[in-house]
């Protein structure tokens, strides 16, 4: 065989299993020392925490693994950090710049807690961040603008803040609203080309909307609700293909609605709490447009709204000032046939002015009960704080004839009233509580959305007892209305947030049963929230309203009807649905105050209930 020599089976095998051994060792020391950084990065963290009443924490300790810490997930292939959970912990501090260095993570969420300061940009580094919710902290400052370097960033939930739009891009998802941004809108959003959803509503925004945001033609959802916009509706609107829901309602946007594209479809398109809008199409129940010569070529525009200049130089006179004899002939001498409501200190009346163009709720003090004065101060002083879509600021068009809701209608006007109450409790400077929730002080206008009224009985709380710790004072007095008003109040307990939560359970228990709390079914120790926890799953469908098993495009919920495969599915899919949505309000209604679910999670409960059914094309 010549010179050649053979290697050995064995020193081939031992030099192998040499080169796999440094292989190994060197893998383990680089993923040992990522995982050190990790590690480090956490305790950074932790060490920024300031406020923690739960004790979430006292688990990032050397006991344990650090994936096993409470929140922290890590890879199943490696030992890094891919999410970071703390949701709805009341944590407070500031967030450590060191979180850039968690070079794995997908998902950032710090969802409603207590978190102050800026976002720090070292989280721009996150080449593979999905997902950033910080929704219903306090941050502030301006929203990182490194941020369009994480190239996989699809969503970014930053509502309930104080920051400031920067420079973004690549975008999918972005939702700001409730963040009291101000200013005009950034033309920079105009560069978000792969953006579908864009969310800017309940900010204060001002200006015109920019033309700028032409260049989003693949924009699926745009809202721009709750600003104080001026100037006309852009016509580049109609020119959006895949726009399926636009909301410019509750801005001060004057001229013609579009009658093009989105704005053909009134279900998909809002535009109300407009004042200075008209034309559009008929749904709308807008003003025509008049159209005039001027000196000059081509029509001039001009609007048949304002009888009278306002005064900018006066608040008051911006509010018209109507005579006792006006309010006689208004409301017909306060009868009975315009009465809407009536409570413990007075009673609201509908009236018509101006030869019937205006619709006006006009509220009468019963001086003989010696809160009333009291009370109304109270309104005014709430009335004066709140912005929110879902609060009745001003009087609306309730249109108070009876009137059967659909499934759809009230699942989206129990959301209403969620937000509402998440508005009150956490968006306000001051935490209110409203202390008389039920279905006659929920006012729907012509489009079916719901409003919360009547802040006679409100409580203010300072951010140290919003959740009902501390001295705040008993409520004693409290009057509330007897079927909605939680137990612990009748035992002196003090007035807090989850007394609201109770009332909006036994609110929603009503809307989807058809029955009231103080119905007489309901005896002794029997009551609505028992009745429909003993049903809950199996006899569901016994409980419901009748109305919503007869429902157009949900009969297929009938016992007795014969059942082909589709009307399986939608059966199924609706009784899931029902089951979910008095599941949430069982939670929200338990006798137990820490048995309550919380505001914020019922929201988002009935929420997904609705996304769901959406998803299905289940919903009007």
């Amino acid at each position: 065989m010549g010179n050649y020599k053979f290697i050995s089976p064995l020193f081939f095998f031992s030099y192998l299993c040499m080169h796999a051994f440094v292989l190994y060792s060197c893998l383990s020391l680089a993923l040992a020392r990522s995982n050190g950084t990790d590690k480090l990065a956490l305790l950074e963290f932790k060490a920024r925490i300031t406020t923690d009443p739960f004790g979430v924490m006292s688990s990032w300790n050397e006991t344990i693994h650090f994936c096993q810490w409470h929140g922290v997930t890590c890879g199943h292939g490696h030992e890094r950090i891919t999410m970071l959970t703390l949701r709805s912990l009341k944590l407070g501090g500031s967030i450590s710049p060191h979180v850039g260095n968690l070079s794995f993570l997908r998902e950032f969420n710090l969802l409603n807690n207590s978190f102050s300061q800026e976002i720090p940009p070292e989280i721009g580094r996150l080449r593979r961040l999905q997902v950033l919710a910080l929704q219903n902290n306090s941050l502030s400052g301006e929203i990182p603008a490194n941020l369009s370097g994480c190239s996989e960033l699809n969503y970014i939930y930053v509502s309930g803040n104080l920051l400031e739009v920067g420079q973004l891009i690549n975008l999918e998802h972005f939702e700001v609203s409730r963040n009291l941004l101000s200013r005009e809108i950034p033309p920079s959003l105009g560069s978000c080309k792969t953006i579908h959803y864009l969310d800017l509503q309940e900010n204060f925004f001002q200006g015109t909307i920019p033309s700028d945001l032409s260049s989003l033609r693949g924009i699926e959802t745009l809202s721009l609700a709750c600003n104080n916009l001026s100037g006309t509706i852009p016509k580049f609107l109609e020119n959006f293909t895949f726009l399926q829901s636009l909301n410019l309602s509750y801005n001060n946007l004057e001229g013609a609605v579009p009658i093009e594209g989105v704005f053909r479809n009134a279900t998909a398109t809002s535009v109300q709490g407009n004042t200075k809008l008209c034309g559009g199409i008929p749904e709308f129940q807008l003003p025509k447009c008049e159209f005039r010569h001027s000196s000059k070529r081509g029509l001039n525009l001009t609007l048949k709204l304002s009888k009278k200049k306002e005064d900018p130089s006066s608040d008051s006179e911006k509010f018209p000032k109507v005579s006792y004899q006006s309010l006689l002939k208004a409301t017909d001498g306060f009868s009975s046939a315009n009465l809407i409501g009536m409570g413990s200190f007075g009673s609201v009346y509908k009236g018509l002015l101006d030869q019937g163009e205006t619709t006006i709720a006009i509220k009468v003090l019963n001086l003989d009960r010696h809160e009333a004065s009291k009370s109304f101060i109270a309104e005014c002083e709430a009335l004066k704080n709140i912005r929110h879509c879902n609060l009745m600021k001003t009087s609306i068009d309730t249109n108070q004839r009876p009137r059967s809701l659909t499934f759809s209608q009230r699942l989206n006007i129990a959301i209403d009233v969620a937000m509402a109450l998440d508005y009150l409790h956490h968006q306000c400077h001051m935490p209110i509580v409203h202390c008389d929730l039920k279905p006659s002080n929920v006012l729907l206008d012509n489009d079916m959305i719901g409003h919360v009224g009547d802040f006679g009985l409100v409580r203010f709380l300072p951010r140290t007892l919003e959740d009902g710790f501390g001295n705040q004072s008993s409520s004693f007095g409290v009057k509330g209305t007897i079927g909605y008003t939680p137990p612990e109040y009748g035992m002196g307990h003090e007035v807090w947030p989850q007394g609201d939560v109770y009332s909006y359970g036994i609110l929603l228990l009503e809307m989807f049963t058809g029955k009231r709390p103080t119905g007489d079914m309901f005896q002794g120790s029997s009551n609505l929230h028992n009745y429909v926890k003993a049903a809950l799953p199996e006899l569901v469908l016994d409980i419901v309203d009748p109305v919503l098993i007869q429902e157009k495009g949900e009969g297929e919920l009938s016992a007795n009807q014969h059942l082909t495969e589709a009307s399986t599915t939608i059966r199924r899919k609706i009784e899931e649905s029902l089951i979910s949505v008095l599941g949430v309000g069982v939670a929200c209604s338990a006798d137990m105050p820490g048995e309550r679910l919380g505001i914020v999670d019922a929201m988002a409960g009935m929420c997904r209930i609705r996304n769901r059914l959406r998803a299905d094309k289940m919903l009007d």
